[in-house]
Protein backbone atom coordinates (compact mmCIF):
# COMPACT_ATOMS: atom_id res chain seq x y z
CA UNK A 1 0.00 0.00 0.00
CA UNK A 2 1.44 3.42 -1.19
CA UNK A 3 2.31 5.48 1.98
CA UNK A 4 -1.02 7.80 2.82
CA UNK A 5 -3.31 6.33 0.65
CA UNK A 6 -6.41 4.26 2.20
CA UNK A 7 -9.13 2.20 0.02
CA UNK A 8 -12.17 3.15 1.06
CA UNK A 9 -13.94 0.79 -2.16
CA UNK A 10 -13.22 -0.75 -5.03
CA UNK A 11 -15.18 -1.76 -8.36
CA UNK A 12 -14.00 -5.01 -9.04
CA UNK A 13 -16.82 -5.71 -11.46
CA UNK A 14 -15.03 -2.76 -13.74
CA UNK A 15 -11.64 -4.62 -14.57
CA UNK A 16 -14.00 -7.77 -16.07
CA UNK A 17 -16.53 -5.97 -17.97
CA UNK A 18 -14.00 -3.15 -19.63
CA UNK A 19 -10.47 -3.08 -20.89
CA UNK A 20 -9.04 -0.43 -18.74
CA UNK A 21 -6.98 1.36 -21.45
CA UNK A 22 -5.46 4.19 -18.69
CA UNK A 23 -6.14 5.28 -15.36
CA UNK A 24 -6.51 9.04 -14.26
CA UNK A 25 -6.49 10.38 -10.67
CA UNK A 26 -9.61 13.04 -9.81
CA UNK A 27 -10.77 15.08 -6.35
CA UNK A 28 -14.59 14.96 -5.76
CA UNK A 29 -16.25 17.59 -4.07
CA UNK A 30 -18.07 16.30 -1.49
CA UNK A 31 -20.20 17.65 1.70
CA UNK A 32 -19.79 16.95 5.15
CA UNK A 33 -21.78 14.06 5.96
CA UNK A 34 -20.27 12.28 2.55
CA UNK A 35 -16.41 12.30 4.12
CA UNK A 36 -18.09 11.13 7.57
CA UNK A 37 -19.62 8.24 5.70
CA UNK A 38 -16.64 6.97 3.19
CA UNK A 39 -14.55 7.36 6.57
CA UNK A 40 -16.51 4.56 7.59
CA UNK A 41 -15.99 2.54 4.45
CA UNK A 42 -19.29 3.08 3.24
CA UNK A 43 -19.47 3.79 -0.34
CA UNK A 44 -20.59 0.99 -3.51
CA UNK A 45 -19.38 2.07 -7.07
CA UNK A 46 -21.31 -0.51 -9.04
CA UNK A 47 -22.95 0.76 -11.87
CA UNK A 48 -21.59 4.10 -11.68
CA UNK A 49 -19.59 6.35 -14.67
CA UNK A 50 -18.70 9.48 -15.22
CA UNK A 51 -19.22 11.84 -18.29
CA UNK A 52 -18.20 15.43 -18.84
CA UNK A 53 -20.77 18.23 -19.12
CA UNK A 54 -20.21 21.67 -19.98
CA UNK A 55 -16.73 21.13 -19.96
CA UNK A 56 -16.87 19.59 -16.34
CA UNK A 57 -16.91 16.21 -15.36
CA UNK A 58 -19.40 14.45 -12.99
CA UNK A 59 -19.76 11.65 -11.09
CA UNK A 60 -23.05 9.70 -11.46
CA UNK A 61 -24.80 6.47 -9.69
CA UNK A 62 -21.87 6.07 -6.94
CA UNK A 63 -24.01 5.17 -3.30
CA UNK A 64 -22.41 6.72 -0.02
CA UNK A 65 -25.15 5.36 2.16
CA UNK A 66 -25.99 8.47 4.77
CA UNK A 67 -24.16 9.23 7.56
CA UNK A 68 -25.50 7.31 11.02
CA UNK A 69 -24.99 10.45 13.03
CA UNK A 70 -26.36 13.07 10.22
CA UNK A 71 -29.84 14.02 11.27
CA UNK A 72 -31.31 16.46 9.15
CA UNK A 73 -28.17 17.05 7.57
CA UNK A 74 -27.51 14.07 5.31
CA UNK A 75 -27.19 14.06 1.73
CA UNK A 76 -28.69 12.25 -0.90
CA UNK A 77 -27.27 8.61 -0.98
CA UNK A 78 -26.74 8.85 -5.27
CA UNK A 79 -25.93 12.17 -6.18
CA UNK A 80 -24.52 13.43 -9.00
CA UNK A 81 -20.94 14.81 -7.74
CA UNK A 82 -18.89 17.15 -8.98
CA UNK A 83 -15.37 15.68 -10.16
CA UNK A 84 -12.14 17.77 -9.72
CA UNK A 85 -9.27 17.79 -12.91
CA UNK A 86 -7.17 19.77 -14.96
CA UNK A 87 -9.19 21.87 -17.57
CA UNK A 88 -6.34 20.10 -20.09
CA UNK A 89 -6.90 16.61 -18.93
CA UNK A 90 -11.10 17.22 -19.07
CA UNK A 91 -10.80 18.40 -22.72
CA UNK A 92 -8.70 15.30 -23.46
CA UNK A 93 -11.44 12.56 -21.77
CA UNK A 94 -14.22 14.67 -23.77
CA UNK A 95 -12.23 13.81 -26.61
CA UNK A 96 -11.79 10.37 -26.51
CA UNK A 97 -15.30 9.59 -24.48
CA UNK A 98 -16.77 11.11 -27.59
CA UNK A 99 -14.47 10.30 -30.82
CA UNK A 100 -13.01 6.83 -29.76
CA UNK A 101 -15.97 5.18 -27.80
CA UNK A 102 -14.28 5.38 -24.61
CA UNK A 103 -16.50 5.39 -20.89
CA UNK A 104 -15.01 6.73 -17.87
CA UNK A 105 -15.71 4.20 -15.29
CA UNK A 106 -14.52 4.52 -11.47
CA UNK A 107 -12.33 1.46 -10.58
CA UNK A 108 -11.85 2.96 -6.60
CA UNK A 109 -12.30 5.39 -3.79
CA UNK A 110 -9.59 6.18 -1.18
CA UNK A 111 -8.51 8.96 0.55
CA UNK A 112 -4.71 10.28 0.05
CA UNK A 113 -3.16 12.38 2.38
CA UNK A 114 -6.83 13.21 4.19
CA UNK A 115 -8.15 14.41 0.63
CA UNK A 116 -11.22 11.73 -1.12
CA UNK A 117 -9.97 10.71 -4.75
CA UNK A 118 -10.98 8.85 -7.19
CA UNK A 119 -9.23 6.67 -10.09
CA UNK A 120 -11.13 6.74 -13.10
CA UNK A 121 -10.05 4.33 -16.33
CA UNK A 122 -10.53 5.49 -19.64
CA UNK A 123 -12.39 2.22 -20.50
CA UNK A 124 -13.95 0.56 -23.86
CA UNK A 125 -16.82 -2.67 -23.03
CA UNK A 126 -15.26 -6.07 -23.57
CA UNK A 127 -17.68 -8.73 -25.86
CA UNK A 128 -18.74 -12.09 -24.54
CA UNK A 129 -16.10 -13.35 -25.86
CA UNK A 130 -13.46 -11.50 -24.07
CA UNK A 131 -15.00 -12.36 -21.02
CA UNK A 132 -14.97 -15.97 -21.71
CA UNK A 133 -11.23 -15.55 -22.65
CA UNK A 134 -10.31 -13.86 -19.67
CA UNK A 135 -11.59 -16.43 -17.39
CA UNK A 136 -10.40 -19.23 -18.80
CA UNK A 137 -6.87 -17.53 -18.71
CA UNK A 138 -7.47 -17.19 -14.80
CA UNK A 139 -8.43 -20.46 -14.60
CA UNK A 140 -5.43 -21.65 -16.56
CA UNK A 141 -3.30 -19.66 -14.53
CA UNK A 142 -4.91 -20.76 -11.12
CA UNK A 143 -4.35 -24.54 -12.36
CA UNK A 144 -0.53 -24.34 -13.18
CA UNK A 145 -0.19 -22.71 -9.57
CA UNK A 146 -1.84 -25.36 -8.12
CA UNK A 147 0.42 -27.95 -10.02
CA UNK A 148 3.32 -26.00 -9.13
CA UNK A 149 2.44 -26.25 -5.18
CA UNK A 150 1.93 -29.86 -5.47
CA UNK A 151 5.10 -30.55 -7.48
CA UNK A 152 7.49 -28.37 -4.38
CA UNK A 153 5.83 -29.93 -1.60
Amino acid sequence: MAEGIKTIAENRRARHDYHIEETHEAGIVLVGTEVKSLRQGRANLTDSYAAVENGELFLYNMHISPYSHGNMFNHEPRRTRKLLMHKREIVRLLGQTQQRGFTLVPLRIYFRRGRAKIELGLAKGKRLYDKREAIARRDERRRIDRALKEHNR
